[in-house]
Parts: structure tokens; sequence; C-alpha cells
């Protein structure tokens, strides 16, 4: 498992540092990025020339594996300014202002229902199909956007994507990489699961209500979804039109579902279908509500929603760009540069660690929650949880038991880390439907991912 490594390993790990703690300290992390790629660049290919293009071309490609998503976010957007605008979005709300009456209420009920869907159809469908309606009721009954945000994230991205217990798509990579069946990885990770859902979420719940009575969260009201419509165009549509159309959109989202279960569709075909169908709500509520004026209304619409996704995602694109070249990114944006046995620059720091660490059930423990969140770290949160798999394997081997708990406890911390909730870039759909800051929502999130993944790992050396 030992692997050799060269300046870039060490020059990408100090800066993955210096990021941290700009962070921390909350302070932007773009020049830091911009000089820890023009570094990394410059010393894999010793061209002056070439390592400014680097640059930029890793600008390039951060926003072509983001472009999906900002897409499917602008036009989320565009469908819910539309929704304000004709009074819709009041009409759709209140069936659930009836039931979800509390701050308390508002996380726990998004939560969960952003976990059962997230099962299903993974997290960012989920986030396109419940921000809308559930999102402005949250904040009228006083939950802060960073509290939403928060719910959506942890249930979702955390619970959710790291059990990965109905589409298997997690636990079918670590199982194959520690060489067991699917089903053991997933017996195993359901009581870790359970645990580090239950303190991440409570502990989460806490330091929101503990805030809030601070002070320090409040509900902002510049919010895109608690935006004011003029009465002028709210009366654009009858009361009867209103609810007609607020009628149709669950309806269309209920067949999206049902598309979805049986034509097999996840991740990136689900966000699309949902996305298209979202096109089609705002064409349909522009034609509608402005008649002649429908077709520049709905250009309109959806020049608001570009401007709010490409503001939401600019800060982020420099920082993204950095982590990507830990992976695949690398040989796309610099080129072959790396040993003829790396794996990627974040599986290399890895499977280093691995190979260095003596080895006991303690030890073992911890080291798959380390290496796991290392392999998070460039925000995809399933690029490397391979590698977990296999370092399970050959801890398990050395202990001479627990494969199946150290595989699950590495792919929890991974999709923790990078699928996600600490990572910005992987928590933007969540950040943009609420209108938070995702550098904000990654820090809020730190401190009970960090609390839940210390309580889960003390669980899995028991269980051992």
């Amino acid at each position: 498992m030992g692997i050799d490594l060269t300046a870039l390993h060490w020059i990408y790990l100090v800066f993955i540092g210096l990021i941290i703690l700009f962070m921390v300290f909350r302070k932007d992390t773009t020049i830091v990025c911009i000089i820890g790629i023009f570094s990394i660049a410059l010393t894999a290919t010793g061209s002056l020339s070439g390592s400014i293009s680097s640059v930029f071309n890793s600008f390039i490609f951060a926003i072509t594996e983001l472009l999906s998503t900002i897409l499917v976010i602008s036009i989320i957007v565009a469908m819910s300014k539309g929704l304000t605008a004709t009074g819709v979005n009041d009409v759709m709300i209140r069936p659930f202002t009836k039931f979800i009456k509390t701050p308390a209420l508002a996380y726990w009920t998004i939560g969960i229902v952003m976990m059962l869907i997230s099962w299903f159809f993974w997290p960012s469908p989920a986030v396109a199909l419940l921000g809308a309606v559930l999102v402005p009721v949250a904040l009228r009954v006083g939950l802060p956007a960073l509290g939403i945000a928060m719910a959506m994230n942890l249930f979702g991205h955390g619970i959710a994507l790291s059990g990965d217990f109905v589409i298997q798509a997690a636990p079918k990579l670590t199982a194959d990489a520690a060489g067991i069946p699917v089903g053991d990885v997933i017996a195993a990770s359901v009581p870790l699961v359970i645990v580090m859902g239950l303190v991440t979420t409570i502990t989460a719940f806490i330091f929101i209500k503990r805030d809030m009575k601070k002070g320090i969260l409040k509900v902002e009201q510049s919010t895109y979804l608690e935006d004011e419509a003029s009465p002028s165009e709210q009366d654009l549509l009858s009361a009867g039109w209103r609810n007609v159309i607020a009628l149709l959109i669950p309806v269309l989202f209920a067949m999206n579902i049902a598309a979805m279960v049986s034509f097999d569709l996840q991740g990136g075909d689900a966000t699309a279908l949902i996305g298209g169908t979202s096109i089609f709500i705002l064409l349909i509520i522009s034609l509608a509500a402005y008649k002649g004026k429908g077709l520049e209304r709905s250009t309109s619409f959806l020049i608001d929603g570009f401007q709010f996704g490409f503001k939401v995602f600019g800060p982020v694109i420099p920082i993204a760009a950095f982590f990507y070249l830990g992976d695949a990114g690398f040989g796309t944006i610099i080129g072959d540069f790396l040993p003829e046995t790396s794996h990627g620059i974040v599986n290399d720091l890895g499977a280093s660690l691995a190979a260095v660490v003596p080895l006991s059930k303690a030890v073992g423990a911890v080291t798959l929650t380390v290496v796991g969140a290392i392999t998070g770290l460039d925000g995809s949160g399933f690029s490397g949880i391979s590698l977990a798999g296999s370092v399970a394997n050959l801890f398990a081997q050395s202990i001479g038991t627990g494969v199946a708990t150290l595989t699950a406890l590495g792919q929890i911390a991974g999709i923790w880390v990078g699928g996600g909730t600490l990572v910005p870039w992987a928590i933007i759909p969540v950040a943009a439907i609420c209108n938070v800051d995702p550098f904000e929502l990654a820090r809020r999130n730190m401190l009970p991912v960090i609390i839940g993944l210390t309580v889960t790992t003390i669980v899995a050396i028991f269980i051992l």
C-alpha cells in the first residue's frame, strides 16, 4: 500500500491546510486556491506560461464539472421567482403552515422528508423538490435559512447518502474494493449511520437553537424565496388559476417521481427531469399570468435565475478547481506528471497514511475515519471510497476481524465529508436553494459532523 509521495503531494497537503485555516478564520480562499493551483502546476511542469494557463484551465474544468448543478439551481430559482411574483407560491405553502408551526417542527420535518426522498432519488433532486415549497414555510415560522440548509444537508447529503440503503451505489463501491458482499457492508453500516445521524442532527439542532436565542441566527427577509411580489403582478392570475397551477405543480412533480421509479432514474438523470419540468412550469406561469408579454417575462425570470446561480457559484469555482487537482482533474488540467503508481493525489495521501500507522482495532477505526475524510476532500464523496474499502480489507486481515464495519466506517466518513456536508462546492445546491453562503454552511456543519464522526468511530471500535 506504500506510495512514494512527491513534492506535488506535499504542496497539495500544505495548501489544504491553508484553505481549511482560512475558512476557519472566515477569510476568503480564492487567492490561496489560485496560488496553490499555480504552485502545483509550476512544480509539475516547470513551465511558467503553462502554469499560468493551468489556472485558467482549472477554472474551465471546475465550471464544466459544476455546470449541471449551476443550471438546475438557476432554473429552480427562476421558477420560484415566477411562483412568488404571481402569488402561486402562497397558495402552495398554505397547507404546510397548518402543521409546521415552530422552528423545531420545520427543522425535523424538512430533514426527515429530505432523507426519505434522498434514499430513493439521491439528494440533488430532493433539494429541488423540497426547496420551492418547504423553505418559505420554514422561514415564515422562524427557522433561519442556515438552519433550513443544515437540515436539508445533514439529513440528505449526510444520513441518506452515506448509508445509500436503496440505490446502493456507495456500498457497492466499498464492498467490491473490500472483497465482501454488498449486504455485509449495508448491515454493518446500519448502526453506524444511525449513530452518526442522531448525533450530528441533534447537535446541529442544539447549536441552531442556541444561536437563535443569542440572536446570532436570524430569519433574513431578503432571501429570494421570500421576495414579495407586487400586488399588480399577483392580480394577473385569478384565485381560481392560482389554485389550478398550485395543484398542477405537485401533480407534475409526483409524475416525475413515478417516472424515476418506473425508469430507474437516479442522480443526474433524476435531477435533469426535475430541471426540465421546472422549465415547463415556468413557461406555464409566464404565459398564463402575462399573456402577450409571457415570452419576455419568462426570459426575464430565467435571467434572474442565472444571475443568482452564477453569483452563488462564483466564489466556489476557484476552490473547486484546486480540489479537483486531487483527483481525475490533475491529468486534464496539468497533464501526466504524477508517478505511474499514483491513483490521484488525494488517494495517494490516504493510502500512505494507512501504510504507516500501527495496527489495532482502535487505530484501525480511527485510520478508516481519517482515510475516508481525506478521500472525501475532492468533493464527490464517491471517487475515493473504493480506497476506504481496500484499506479496510488490509486492516481487517491484520486485526483478524471487522472488515464490514471498517468498510462501512470509511464509507460514512468519505461521504459525510465529500458528498457532502463540509466541502463547499458539494453543498451548493442546498446553499443556493436557501440563499445562504456555502462557506458559512460548511463552517456551521463542521462541528456537528466532527462530533458525529468522533462518536461513530468510538462506537465502531466497540463493535469490532
